[in-house]
């Protein structure tokens, strides 16, 4: 089987549908198969990576300057040594 790579604006596409099949009522496998992927692919879809909120916050330190406090939700995304520096 040829393995298939998708481009983020298909990725975003194919989270939202999942979303909306999810919201109304279906499980996340029945979504994931809807959208043509496994659920272990959905589910790696929708995680954050810590260098995902690195480049975020840096663009946000940029266009707004450096905040006094950082408060998170002590997601694994924010629990990488990488993050904390």
């Amino acid at each position: 089987m040829a393995q298939k790579r998708h481009t983020p604006e298909q990725v975003v596409n194919k989270l939202r549908e999942a979303e909306v099949a999810i919201a109304e009522g279906s499980t996340v496998s029945e979504a994931a198969r809807r959208i043509g992927v496994t659920a272990q692919t959905f589910y790696r879809w929708r995680s954050i990576r810590s260098a995902d909120v690195i480049e975020v916050l840096a663009e946000l330190m940029v266009f707004r300057g450096v905040p006094d406090p950082i408060r998170s939700d002590n997601g694994p995304e924010f629990k990488a040594p990488a993050v904390r520096e």
